[in-house]
Parts: structure tokens; C-alpha cells; sequence
């Protein structure tokens, strides 16, 4: 049989799919179909609307537009042709923590059923989707159309299967021209028994750990291929996994050119266990990862009362001590121009028990980082997307988004101006060089860049630069959120 998986892009609470990552589904998906025999094409949404869309042409933009994000990540293949032959079409999709993406726009469902539904191959779609997706946070779920697709299928591997299908699913990534960072699964469920109220982690599986010795082989199969960049970003915490320093110094000893290696989630409870350790995974962290890490901590709320309603992982002095033990081992500057290892912090709104209080405990807390020359890598503000099974779906739905949307913009704004704003000048302050900034797109005469890895600062550059390309950038000045820089040898 001839396979096609069509890869609309993931977005989960512990995973990344949506480029320049590489996510995890389709790479198994393919490694099990390849298993069984089947011939398998790897295609993107991008690819699908070119041809549906855009009549298969892909212009340019010119010195007035903005580089077409709907169209960028295309693999350059006979997509009509591979369609054509196509027996089985596997979607992959699902957006559960929605964000805005510089260069990139994951499908939605609706989206794809148009543009499939006239294709007479069997259709399955699978991926986070199956639980519900949705691109817009402070929305309920968009729920799959059984009359679009043939099936509905999670396709559920044991970690002994995937120990087989990852290093035969890397293939994949030989149909994929541009840069990619290979997101790598440690471990998936929750420690967490009962979870935090709107999560969809622990919907989908328990509690479970691969072995060192398969994320590793893994990550060798790539690094053969000529992949230098991953992250490992596919758990709900990285601190967690027994074997996390270990298994950071084998893939730095073992893979020595790596350019980036990164972690994702961290639940500040666990930096704090490290400590009382003498902080042997921090230390790890530091010495075998690349600059620019973040530990992203789900902190959520500072509020006291939201964090107990919604079970949240850290209450605001954990979130505050385990902000402390980063900055003490990783705020110093690497080679690429940024700190080594900084938290980062979620908040969201719209969570149970949220009223204004809430927004004057977070800024409470924020501004304590501040004045205590604490840094934030990042903080990422959004509203929370409702799906059916979680227990903030079962208990109140949206009510507290109907009831304090009216203030969003304003609590965001205050955050943004008090905390983002000298934060960042903190951070990287002007004539601060980072290294190797790849150029992605243009919005008129201005070229955005970022460097690789987990949550890079976006930075304006005057000029229409070559993309695809790597540059040394001083940064001239600052944005709420984003620097502006300039060229430099």
C-alpha cells in the first residue's frame, strides 16, 4: 500500500510539531508503516495548499509584502503526483496549547476538510485532533467531522515498538529540504496523579519513561543524517526522567558536532528536589546543553486560590525559589550571546477561581523577580483552550473566559509593559551580539530572524537579507517582546 502522511502540525502541553520543529507522530507513524512493508510520503499542509490554493505557484513577496507563512514549509515535491498514488492519506494534526508561530500556520479541522474532501483515497486522521484542537486560545475544542475522514485512530505504540519505529521513522526527514529541530520524546503522561485541571497529558497515557539507551539511538540515527538540532521537549517534565544527567552527557559525548541541544518543561517542585541534591540535573543541564535553554515552568497563576481550584503544579514561593536555582547556575552569558539556562513562565487565564486578585498576585510576583535582578527567559500569556475530559470542561467550562475577558488585554498589557519590557533590556541589553540568527521571513523591507532552539527572541533586522541563512546580529534596541538588531562580521 502507498501511505501518505500529511502533517498539519501538533501543539501539546509536553510537545512541539509545529516547524521548525519536527514532531514526533508522523516520524513513528512512518516508522511503523515502513515496518509493515507499506511505501510512505511525508507531506505538509503547506504542500497541500499550495496546490489547492495557490494553483501550485509560489511567489515571491515583494518589498511591500509580508513572506507567505501559509506556503512556507513545502517539500518541494510532485505533490499532485504523490496524491495521485496515494492509497491511504494519515493526518496528522492537533493544536492544544495554541501560539503565535513565526513561520508556520497549523491546520485546523475545518481547513483540512476542505481541502480533502474531494481526494477518493481512505482518509484517517490521527494525532492530538482525536481529543479535540483548537488554534485560538479561550475557546472550546474543534471536534473531528466523521464525514470527512474514514477513521478516527490513535495509533498507540509501547515504547519497545517505538524503540524500532523512531530510527526507522527518521527516514522522513530526508523528504523535509529545510532546517528542522528534532523535538525527542523522554517520557509521557504526568507524575502528577491527578493533574492540573485543564491538561490533556493525562488523558492520554500514564506515566511512562523510555530507555536512555533508545532516545539516544534515536538521536544518532538523525545525527547521522546530518541533523545537529534537537530538543528534548516531549515530556511533561525533564527533570523527572531518572536518568536525565546521564542521559545529557551520552548525547554530548556520543554526539559531539550537535549545534543546539534543548529542554522543554520543567515543573519547578522537581528543580527544587535537584537542589536538596546538590543539583546534579541543573548542573548537567548547564555544562552539556547549548545556550539559550529554557526551562519552561507551567506555572500558570501566582494566585493562591486559582492554584489550588485547578490543582496547578507550583504554588508562586516554589515557582519563585526554582526561578532563584536557575539563575544562580545558568543566567551566566554562552557563546551564542544569550544566558545558558533561564526559566521560562506560563501564564494563563481563564482558569478556575480567577478574578482580579489574580492578575495583582502575578504581577506581585513578577516584579519581585524583577527587583531582585532575577531573569525570565520568557513569558508566555495566553488563554486557555477548553477540551472535553478535562476537569475544567467538566466543572466550569468557560465561565471565568466569559466572565474576565473584558480585562485580558489590559492584564496582558500590564505584564508586558512592567515585566517583558525591562526584563528583556535586562537580558540582552544594546551592543549584546547573538550568534547564528537564521533568517525566516520578510515583512516588507524587514528580515526576521531567531536563532535555533527552544523559544528564541524574534529580531527585526532593517533590510531584505538573504534567508535560510546564518547571521551575527548586534542588538540597536528593544521591543516588548522582540529586539532589534543589526549585521555584524
Amino acid at each position: 500500500m502507498r501511505y501518505t502522511i500529511l502533517d498539519c502540525y501538533t501543539d501539546e502541553p509536553a510537545g512541539l510539531g509545529v516547524p521548525p520543529y519536527l514532531g514526533i507522530y508522523p516520524r513513528y507513524l512512518a516508522g511503523y508503516l515502513l515496518g509493515q512493508g507499506h511505501k510512505v510520503n511525508y507531506l505538509t499542509i503547506d504542500d497541500l495548499r499550495l496546490i489547492r490554493i495557490y494553483n501550485n505557484i509560489k511567489k515571491e513577496p515583494t518589498e511591500k509584502e509580508k513572506t507567505n507563512i501559509r506556503i512556507y514549509n513545502t517539500t518541494g515535491r510532485d505533490v499532485q503526483d504523490l496524491l495521485d498514488k496515494t492509497n491511504i492519506l494519515i493526518v496528522i494534526l492537533g493544536v492544544h496549547v495554541p501560539g503565535k508561530y513565526l513561520s508556520a500556520i497549523p491546520g485546523t479541522l475545518r481547513e483540512i476538510a476542505s481541502l480533502i474532501k474531494d481526494m477518493p483515497c481512505k482518509k484517517i486522521l490521527s494525532g492530538p485532533a482525536i481529543y479535540g484542537t483548537q488554534l485560538e486560545g479561550g475557546k472550546f475544542f474543534e471536534k473531528a467531522r466523521t464525514d470527512i475522514f474514514d477513521e478516527i485512530k490513535e495509533f498507540r505504540f509501547s515504547y519497545d515498538e517505538i524503540a524500532e519505529y523512531a530510527l526507522k521513522g527518521a527516514i522522513i526527514a530526508k523528504q523535509i529540504p529545510q532546517l528542522r529541530i528534532i523535538e525527542i520524546e523522554t517520557s509521557r503522561g504526568c507524575s502528577r496523579k491527578r493533574g492540573c485541571s485543564f491538561c490533556t497529558e493525562i488523558l492520554k497515557s500514564q506515566l511512562q519513561f523510555r530507555k536512555a539507551k533508545d532516545i539516544l539511538a534515536e538521536i544518532k540515527e538523525f545525527y547521522s543524517q546530518g541533523r545537529m538540532y534537537f530538543r528534548l521537549g516531549k515530556q511533561s517534565c525533564f527533570y523527572a526522567y531518572p536518568e536525565a544527567a546521564k542521559l545529557l552527557k551520552s548525547i554530548r559525548t556520543q554526539c559531539k558536532k550537535i549545534k543546539i541541544l534543548h529542554i522543554d518543561n520543567v515543573n519547578p517542585a522537581n528543580v527544587i528536589s535537584d537542589e536538596k541534591k546538590g543539583s546534579p540535573i541543573t548542573k548537567a543541564i548547564v555544562k552539556y546543553c547549548t545556550a539559550g535553554n529554557v526551562a519552561a515552568f507551567g506555572a500558570e497563576s501566582f494566585d493562591p486560590v486559582v492554584s489550588r481550584e485547578n490543582n496547578l503544579n507550583s504554588s508562586a514561593e516554589t515557582t519563585y525559589k526554582a526561578v532563584e536555582i536557575l539563575n544562580r547556575y545558568g543566567a551566566e552569558r554562552g557563546e551564542n550571546g544569550l544566558p545558558k539556562f533561564l526559566p521560562g513562565i506560563n501564564i494563563l487565564f481563564g482558569l478556575k477561581g480567577e478574578s482580579k486578585k489574580t492578575h495583582e498576585e502575578n504581577i506581585q510576583w513578577l516584579k519581585r523577580m524583577i527587583d531582585n535582578d532575577l531573569l525570565i527567559r520568557r513569558i508566555n500569556i495566553r488563554q486557555v483552550s477548553i477540551f472535553e475530559g478535562t476537569r475544567l470542561y467538566e466543572e466550569c467550562g468557560n465561565k471565568y473566559l466569559r466572565k474576565n475577558r473584558k480585562y485580558y488585554w489590559k492584564w496582558r498589557n500590564e505584564i508586558r509593559q512592567e515585566i517583558d519590557s525591562p526584563m528583556l533590556k535586562k537580558l540582552v541589553p544594546a551592543g549584546t551580539v547573538l550568534k547564528d540568527a537564521y533568517s525566516e521571513i520578510y515583512d516588507g523591507k524587514t528580515t526576521f530572524m531567531r536563532q535555533i532552539g527552544t523559544y528564541p527572541l524574534i529580531i527585526g533586522v532593517k533590510g531584505r537579507f538573504p534567508l535560510n541563512r546564518f547571521y551575527n546580529l548586534k542588538v540597536t534596541g528593544h521591543m516588548l517582546r522582540s529586539v532589534i538588531g543589526e549585521v555584524v562580521e
